[in-house]
C-alpha cells in the first residue's frame, strides 16, 4: 500500500495594523488556539488605549477557521464597518478595535505571540509624538469609503485630513455623520462636490485629527450611505468619458476664431463656456458650475469636441 501524501500544514495568519498607534505592527496567530485582545497587560495582545477595554474582544483559530469575539467592550468591534458579537474572519478582512485598524493577512509565521507582543510596544513607543492624532494610514490600504463605513458605525466625531502630493481634503465627521466637506481650504464649493472628488483618490494618507470649531456655509443632509453610492455612480460617470475628459489642472480656452454659431448652444453649454473664458483652469470650472460635476464634465467634453473649446 503506498504511503499517504504528506499533510500540508495549516496556512499561517497574522493580524497586521493598518492604522492608529501600532501601525506597522503585526500579531501572528495560533494554528490552533486563541488571543485575547485588551488595555489589561496580562493578555495575549496588549493595545493601551481610552478607547480599548481591559478585556476587548477574542479572536480564536481552529482548523484554519479564524472567528472574532467581542467581550462586551465599551466601544465595540467592528468588522467589514459592521459592529460584531461574534464573527467569522477571512484573509484581507478589516477589523476596528478602538483607533485601530487591523488587517487579516496570510503569513510566514515566524514570529511567537511573546515576541509579537514586544514588537507591538516598541511600535507604539516609537510612534510616540506630542500632535493629537488618533488615527493614521494610507488610502491606497484603507480604501476611503472602508474607513468611512467604519468611522460611521462606530459614531466618530473630528476632521478627516486627506493629503496627496498635490491637494489636501477634509472630512468633517459627528458622530460617524459626515457633515462637511473642503478640497484644499475651499469651503465655497458645495461640500458634495469636495466629497465626490475627495472619494476619487486612490494615494495617499489620512490623519483623524480633533473636531474643528467653526461655521459651514451649508452642511450636508445625505446620509454617509447614500453619498457613498452617489460617489460611486458619479465615478463610473466620470470614467466613461475617459481620455476625451481633460484634467482638472489643464487650461481651457475658447477658440479662436470662433466657428460654430453660439445660437446652437443651450443654456448650459453658454453658461460653461463663459466660465470655461472667465477662469481657465478645468477644476475651477467645476467649482464654479452650478451644475454638478459629471454634468460640467460631460458639457466640457461636448464643447471640446464641438470646437467651442480647446485644451491648452
Amino acid at each position: 500500500m503506498p504511503p499517504s501524501p504528506p499533510s500540508r500544514p495549516a496556512r499561517a495568519y497574522a493580524l497586521r495594523f493598518i492604522s492608529g498607534k501600532y501601525q506597522g505592527g503585526e500579531f501572528p496567530l495560533p494554528e490552533n488556539g486563541e488571543v485575547v485582545v485588551g488595555r489589561s497587560g496580562e493578555l495575549d495582545m496588549v493595545l493601551v488605549e481610552d478607547m480599548v477595554s481591559r478585556r476587548h474582544a477574542k479572536i480564536t483559530v481552529t482548523n484554519g477557521q479564524i472567528f472574532i469575539q467581542d467581550l462586551g467592550s465599551t466601544n465595540g468591534s467592528f468588522v467589514n464597518g459592521e459592529r460584531i458579537k461574534r464573527s467569522k474572519l477571512s484573509e484581507g478582512d478589516r477589523v476596528l478595535i478602538g483607533t485601530s485598524i487591523i488587517k487579516v493577512v496570510a503569513t510566514e509565521g515566524a514570529a511567537t505571540m511573546r515576541e509579537a507582543k514586544a514588537a507591538l510596544e516598541d511600535v507604539a513607543a516609537g510612534k510616540r509624538t506630542s500632535q493629537v492624532r488618533t488615527m493614521t494610514g494610507s488610502i491606497a490600504e484603507v480604501p476611503l469609503p472602508d474607513l468611512l463605513q467604519l468611522f460611521a458605525a462606530s459614531k466618530k466625531s473630528g476632521t478627516l485630513v486627506v493629503r496627496t502630493d498635490t491637494d489636501v481634503g477634509k472630512l468633517h465627521l459627528d458622530k460617524g455623520r459626515l457633515h462637511y466637506a473642503a478640497v484644499n481650504e475651499n469651503y465655497d464649493v458645495a461640500p458634495e462636490k469636495s466629497f465626490y472628488r475627495i472619494l476619487t483618490w486612490e494615494e495617499g494618507t489620512f490623519d483623524m485629527e480633533p473636531v474643528e470649531e467653526r461655521d459651514f456655509p451649508g452642511e450636508i443632509e445625505m446620509s454617509t450611505e447614500g453619498l457613498l453610492m452617489e460617489a460611486m455612480r458619479q465615478l463610473d460617470e466620470v470614467k466613461r468619458l475617459g481620455p476625451e475628459l481633460p484634467p482638472h489642472s489643464a487650461q481651457l480656452e475658447v477658440c479662436s476664431p470662433l466657428i460654430p454659431p453660439l445660437r446652437d448652444l443651450t443654456p448650459d453649454e453658454l453658461d460653461i463656456l463663459q466660465i470655461a473664458h472667465n477662469y481657465s483652469r478645468v477644476e475651477t470650472v467645476l467649482n464654479k458650475s452650478l451644475a454638478g460635476d459629471v454634468r460640467t464634465s460631460e458639457l466640457i467634453v461636448k464643447l471640446i469636441k464641438s470646437g467651442y473649446l480647446k485644451v491648452l
